[in-house]
Protein backbone atom coordinates (compact mmCIF):
# COMPACT_ATOMS: atom_id res chain seq x y z
CA UNK A 1 0.00 0.00 0.00
CA UNK A 2 1.34 3.71 -0.73
CA UNK A 3 2.14 5.91 1.80
CA UNK A 4 1.19 9.57 1.31
CA UNK A 5 3.71 12.37 0.47
CA UNK A 6 3.48 16.12 1.08
CA UNK A 7 6.88 18.82 1.34
CA UNK A 8 6.84 21.24 3.77
CA UNK A 9 9.30 23.81 4.32
CA UNK A 10 12.80 21.36 4.29
CA UNK A 11 11.57 18.58 5.26
CA UNK A 12 8.59 16.05 4.65
CA UNK A 13 6.42 16.14 7.47
CA UNK A 14 5.44 12.15 7.29
CA UNK A 15 9.18 11.61 7.66
CA UNK A 16 9.19 13.48 10.57
CA UNK A 17 6.30 11.85 11.88
CA UNK A 18 7.46 8.11 11.06
CA UNK A 19 10.06 8.34 13.71
CA UNK A 20 10.17 4.61 14.33
CA UNK A 21 11.75 4.38 10.85
CA UNK A 22 15.34 4.54 10.33
CA UNK A 23 16.62 6.86 8.00
CA UNK A 24 17.65 5.84 4.67
CA UNK A 25 21.08 6.23 3.54
CA UNK A 26 23.26 4.51 0.83
CA UNK A 27 24.39 2.07 3.64
CA UNK A 28 20.61 1.11 4.39
CA UNK A 29 19.97 0.75 0.76
CA UNK A 30 23.24 -1.57 0.66
CA UNK A 31 21.62 -3.45 3.45
CA UNK A 32 17.96 -3.70 1.82
CA UNK A 33 19.60 -4.45 -1.16
CA UNK A 34 22.01 -7.84 0.00
CA UNK A 35 18.67 -8.76 1.75
CA UNK A 36 16.42 -8.45 -1.61
CA UNK A 37 19.36 -10.77 -3.08
CA UNK A 38 19.44 -12.88 -0.32
CA UNK A 39 15.90 -13.49 -0.46
CA UNK A 40 16.00 -14.04 -4.87
CA UNK A 41 18.47 -16.62 -3.99
CA UNK A 42 16.93 -18.42 -1.18
CA UNK A 43 13.88 -19.04 -3.60
CA UNK A 44 15.65 -20.26 -6.48
CA UNK A 45 17.75 -23.01 -4.37
CA UNK A 46 14.28 -23.55 -2.22
CA UNK A 47 13.00 -24.83 -5.80
CA UNK A 48 15.68 -25.70 -7.61
CA UNK A 49 17.09 -28.28 -4.93
CA UNK A 50 13.92 -30.60 -4.51
CA UNK A 51 13.42 -30.65 -8.43
CA UNK A 52 17.42 -32.13 -8.62
CA UNK A 53 17.00 -34.37 -5.72
CA UNK A 54 13.75 -36.02 -7.75
CA UNK A 55 15.41 -36.40 -10.74
CA UNK A 56 18.56 -38.19 -9.15
CA UNK A 57 16.06 -40.54 -7.35
CA UNK A 58 13.97 -41.27 -10.70
CA UNK A 59 13.72 -39.87 -14.08
CA UNK A 60 9.64 -40.89 -13.60
CA UNK A 61 10.17 -37.51 -11.66
CA UNK A 62 10.19 -35.45 -14.18
CA UNK A 63 7.08 -33.99 -14.41
CA UNK A 64 7.31 -33.18 -10.63
CA UNK A 65 10.73 -31.27 -11.50
CA UNK A 66 10.01 -29.43 -13.75
CA UNK A 67 7.28 -27.76 -11.90
CA UNK A 68 9.41 -27.11 -9.05
CA UNK A 69 12.19 -25.51 -11.76
CA UNK A 70 9.21 -23.04 -13.08
CA UNK A 71 8.41 -21.95 -9.29
CA UNK A 72 12.17 -21.17 -8.77
CA UNK A 73 11.62 -18.87 -12.23
CA UNK A 74 8.19 -17.38 -11.78
CA UNK A 75 8.27 -16.50 -8.29
CA UNK A 76 11.44 -13.65 -8.62
CA UNK A 77 9.42 -12.80 -11.88
CA UNK A 78 6.43 -12.22 -10.43
CA UNK A 79 7.92 -10.09 -7.88
CA UNK A 80 10.27 -8.01 -9.64
CA UNK A 81 7.52 -7.74 -12.41
CA UNK A 82 5.03 -6.14 -9.25
CA UNK A 83 8.04 -3.76 -8.36
CA UNK A 84 8.37 -2.63 -11.67
CA UNK A 85 4.53 -2.07 -12.15
CA UNK A 86 4.29 0.06 -8.53
CA UNK A 87 5.13 2.76 -10.71
CA UNK A 88 2.29 4.15 -12.50
CA UNK A 89 3.80 6.37 -15.70
CA UNK A 90 1.72 9.95 -17.28
CA UNK A 91 -1.01 8.37 -20.10
CA UNK A 92 -0.35 4.37 -19.45
CA UNK A 93 -3.64 2.49 -18.29
CA UNK A 94 -3.27 2.92 -15.03
CA UNK A 95 -2.92 6.82 -15.32
CA UNK A 96 -5.81 9.30 -13.47
CA UNK A 97 -6.59 10.14 -16.93
CA UNK A 98 -7.19 6.73 -18.32
CA UNK A 99 -9.49 5.97 -15.18
CA UNK A 100 -11.89 8.58 -15.68
CA UNK A 101 -10.52 10.77 -13.12
CA UNK A 102 -8.96 13.45 -15.55
CA UNK A 103 -10.34 16.40 -17.41
CA UNK A 104 -9.12 17.33 -20.64
CA UNK A 105 -8.18 21.08 -19.93
CA UNK A 106 -7.31 20.42 -16.07
CA UNK A 107 -4.65 17.48 -17.64
CA UNK A 108 -3.19 20.51 -20.57
CA UNK A 109 -2.64 22.53 -18.14
CA UNK A 110 -0.91 20.45 -14.95
CA UNK A 111 0.82 18.81 -17.93
CA UNK A 112 2.25 21.97 -19.17
CA UNK A 113 3.42 23.23 -15.45
CA UNK A 114 4.83 19.74 -14.87
CA UNK A 115 7.11 20.58 -18.63
CA UNK A 116 8.15 24.00 -17.03
CA UNK A 117 9.41 21.99 -13.62
CA UNK A 118 11.98 20.04 -15.87
CA UNK A 119 14.82 20.38 -18.49
CA UNK A 120 14.19 19.95 -22.41
CA UNK A 121 16.01 16.39 -22.15
CA UNK A 122 13.84 15.35 -19.25
CA UNK A 123 10.73 17.07 -20.85
CA UNK A 124 11.34 14.78 -23.82
CA UNK A 125 11.85 11.46 -21.94
CA UNK A 126 8.20 12.46 -19.93
CA UNK A 127 6.83 12.48 -23.04
CA UNK A 128 8.18 9.22 -24.51
CA UNK A 129 7.79 7.37 -21.54
CA UNK A 130 5.58 9.05 -19.01
CA UNK A 131 8.24 9.06 -16.36
CA UNK A 132 10.27 12.29 -14.98
CA UNK A 133 14.17 11.39 -14.68
CA UNK A 134 15.72 13.41 -11.53
CA UNK A 135 19.27 12.85 -10.35
CA UNK A 136 19.53 13.10 -6.59
CA UNK A 137 22.42 12.00 -4.10
CA UNK A 138 21.11 8.47 -3.40
CA UNK A 139 21.11 7.80 -7.63
CA UNK A 140 19.05 8.31 -10.07
CA UNK A 141 14.85 8.39 -10.06
CA UNK A 142 12.10 7.98 -12.81
CA UNK A 143 9.28 9.33 -10.84
CA UNK A 144 5.65 8.42 -12.39
CA UNK A 145 1.85 9.36 -10.86
CA UNK A 146 2.49 6.60 -8.14
CA UNK A 147 5.65 5.54 -7.28
CA UNK A 148 9.29 5.86 -8.42
CA UNK A 149 12.66 4.12 -9.46
CA UNK A 150 15.56 5.13 -8.27
CA UNK A 151 18.33 3.46 -10.35
CA UNK A 152 21.65 3.28 -7.98
CA UNK A 153 24.85 4.12 -8.91
CA UNK A 154 26.71 2.26 -11.86
CA UNK A 155 22.59 1.65 -12.95
CA UNK A 156 23.24 -2.43 -12.22
CA UNK A 157 20.37 -2.09 -9.03
CA UNK A 158 17.11 -0.89 -9.54
CA UNK A 159 14.81 -0.30 -6.52
CA UNK A 160 11.25 -0.09 -6.66
CA UNK A 161 8.72 2.28 -4.10
CA UNK A 162 5.40 2.65 -3.68
CA UNK A 163 4.47 6.52 -2.84
CA UNK A 164 1.51 8.52 -3.82
CA UNK A 165 0.36 11.93 -2.88
CA UNK A 166 -2.03 13.07 -0.06
CA UNK A 167 -4.87 13.92 -1.81
CA UNK A 168 -5.54 12.41 -5.16
CA UNK A 169 -9.58 13.21 -5.31
CA UNK A 170 -10.00 15.09 -8.91
CA UNK A 171 -6.02 15.34 -9.23
CA UNK A 172 -4.73 15.52 -12.81
CA UNK A 173 -1.68 13.07 -13.65
CA UNK A 174 0.74 15.72 -14.35
CA UNK A 175 -0.21 16.79 -11.32
CA UNK A 176 0.27 14.16 -8.99
CA UNK A 177 3.60 13.56 -10.54
CA UNK A 178 4.66 17.12 -10.23
CA UNK A 179 3.64 16.63 -6.39
CA UNK A 180 6.30 13.57 -5.90
CA UNK A 181 8.63 15.27 -7.93
CA UNK A 182 8.89 18.27 -5.64
CA UNK A 183 8.84 16.31 -2.33
CA UNK A 184 11.53 14.51 -3.77
CA UNK A 185 13.59 17.61 -4.39
CA UNK A 186 12.78 18.67 -1.05
CA UNK A 187 13.81 16.13 0.72
CA UNK A 188 15.00 12.91 -1.03
CA UNK A 189 16.25 10.84 2.41
CA UNK A 190 12.33 11.52 3.77
CA UNK A 191 11.26 10.95 0.19
CA UNK A 192 13.07 7.24 0.55
CA UNK A 193 11.95 6.92 4.41
CA UNK A 194 7.92 7.61 3.95
CA UNK A 195 8.34 5.22 0.30
CA UNK A 196 7.53 1.37 0.70
CA UNK A 197 10.56 -0.56 -0.82
CA UNK A 198 8.58 -3.06 -3.38
CA UNK A 199 11.69 -4.52 -4.61
CA UNK A 200 15.25 -4.11 -5.15
CA UNK A 201 17.24 -6.69 -7.93
CA UNK A 202 18.87 -6.47 -10.85
CA UNK A 203 17.60 -3.52 -13.67
CA UNK A 204 17.35 -5.95 -16.29
CA UNK A 205 14.67 -7.52 -14.36
CA UNK A 206 13.05 -4.37 -13.48
CA UNK A 207 13.13 -3.42 -17.15
CA UNK A 208 11.73 -6.78 -18.19
CA UNK A 209 8.07 -5.86 -15.96
CA UNK A 210 7.94 -2.37 -17.20
CA UNK A 211 6.02 -1.15 -20.05
CA UNK A 212 7.95 -1.08 -23.13
CA UNK A 213 6.87 2.44 -23.30
CA UNK A 214 8.75 3.36 -20.49
CA UNK A 215 11.74 1.07 -20.82
CA UNK A 216 13.73 3.83 -22.42
CA UNK A 217 13.51 6.08 -19.42
CA UNK A 218 15.21 3.15 -16.95
CA UNK A 219 17.75 3.03 -19.97
CA UNK A 220 18.27 7.23 -19.93
CA UNK A 221 17.97 6.45 -16.07
CA UNK A 222 21.44 3.18 -16.08
CA UNK A 223 23.03 5.69 -18.57
CA UNK A 224 23.07 8.87 -16.27
CA UNK A 225 23.97 6.70 -13.07
CA UNK A 226 26.87 5.07 -13.97
CA UNK A 227 28.65 9.06 -14.82
CA UNK A 228 26.63 9.83 -11.21
CA UNK A 229 29.23 11.81 -9.18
Amino acid sequence: MAPLVEATGGRLAEASALWWREETSERTLRRDGRRWTAWTAWIVIAFTTPGIVLLLLSPLTLPVALGCFAHAWIVPWFQARRGARSVAPLGSQRSASRLGGGHPEADGVALGLLADLVAHTERELLARSGLVLERGELGTWLVGERGALLVRPQGRRVDCWCVRVAEQDGLPGADRVAHLLLALREDECGFAKVANLGFSGAAWRVRRGMPERSRAALDAARAASRVHR
